[in-house]
């Protein structure tokens, strides 16, 4: 059933965008294939489903092990990056809050590069311990926001504004970076994969990377979107929503912890993307309008085509050489942080 106040135009629109993102991540790349074959080879992983793509074996298996997984990888990090953009700005009625700028990525990158370091003193691999490069990512993710909510709060209430918790983030991940870097100081062995991973990457995204993200995804999306209406509330204030039964505390720290937790997750596969809870979130606030009712179902969809559409752009713009991920979308997301952060100054 649709949320009250999804329009279904915006529905239809948010789907087929992802629909369009995957048979374009898949169909196109080093080997082109054709639009229509893959989309008759996607149908076919359906069960009963059984269609002439015209595909050859080859091509079959660029589909099944090496593209599909890649772009699937794509969406579900994208998703969650910009529903947790959007669940942030919610949360702190802050319309700059991103899990880049707010030192969340930052915090899940330190826990993620300390798991590197640690594999490389004790000879373990990462993939026999699937749990523990993303529940590090969540930990450190999780006090960063923590640490950033108090250092833009020393003021009290009031100094909790834009400009205000964007520094607080900076100073943050400043921090966190600085710890990073004494990390990668004492393990050199590890700088190649640790700077390759801190651009964002999704080259080697396997079905093992889906799967170790698929569980996260799937317990944010449920949380955040669960708190929809909540998060329409509290946009009135703290206690205009007390009086009228929600408990604003409890709802907040549900949304934080739910956020970062997908943040963490989409952190430990991928690597540093930023951006992408900003252009996301606030281009549909533009267009779909303010009720979160709308924004963090679209957010989500949205933002799983935008990321895989952006990965598409990373490995063909400069084919053979793929661009790191995090490098396109901070090209787009730069001057778009620029505008907004103006509007809210004049706001």
């Amino acid at each position: 059933m649709r949320p009250a106040g999804l329009r279904a135009g915006w529905l239809a629109g948010g789907v087929v965008a992802v629909l369009v993102a995957l048979v374009a991540g898949i169909a196109f790349g080093p080997v082109n294939l054709p639009p229509a074959g893959v989309a008759a080879e996607l149908l076919n992983l359906l069960p009963g489903v059984h269609l002439d793509s015209g595909l050859n074996e080859r091509e079959v298996a660029i589909i099944t092990e090496l593209r599909l997984p890649r772009v699937t990888l794509g969406l579900l990090v994208g998703a969650m990056l910009a529903l947790a953009g959007a669940a942030y700005q919610g949360v702190f009625r802050n319309p700059l809050a991103d899990p880049h700028l707010l030192g969340v990525a930052a915090g899940a990158g330190l826990g993620v590069t300390a798991v590197i370091a640690l594999r490389s003193t004790t000879g373990d691999a990462t993939a026999n311990l699937p749990l523990s490069v993303p529940l590090a990512a969540f930990v450190g993710a999780i006090v960063a926001v923590v640490l950033t909510w108090l250092l833009g709060g020393a003021g009290g209430r009031a100094w909790r504004g834009p400009a205000t918790l964007i520094l607080a983030g900076v100073a943050v991940s400043a921090f966190l970076a600085a710890a990073q870097t004494y990390l990668m100081q004492q393990h050199v062995d590890t700088l190649r994969e640790v700077y390759s991973w801190l651009l964002g990457r999704l080259a080697t995204a396997g079905w093992h990377d889906v799967l170790l993200v698929l569980p996260y995804a799937a317990v944010t999306g449920a949380i955040v979107l669960s708190q929809r209406r909540e998060l329409d509330v509290l946009t009135v204030g703290d206690e205009e929503a007390a009086s009228l039964g929600l408990h604003p505390q409890r709802s907040r720290y549900l949304l934080i912890v739910a956020a970062s937790l997908g943040t963490a997750a989409a952190v430990s596969v991928s690597g540093l993307i930023g951006f992408v809870g900003i252009i996301v979130p606030h281009t549909l606030r533009l267009l779909a309008g303010p009720s979160y009712r709308s924004i963090l179902p679209l957010s989500l969809l949205f933002g799983a085509a935008f990321l895989a559409l952006t990965d598409l752009v990373a490995r063909t713009v400069a084919a053979p050489n793929e661009i790191p991920i995090g490098v396109v979308t901070a090209f787009f997301g730069a001057p778009f942080f620029a505008v907004v952060l103006r509007k809210s100054r004049t706001s």
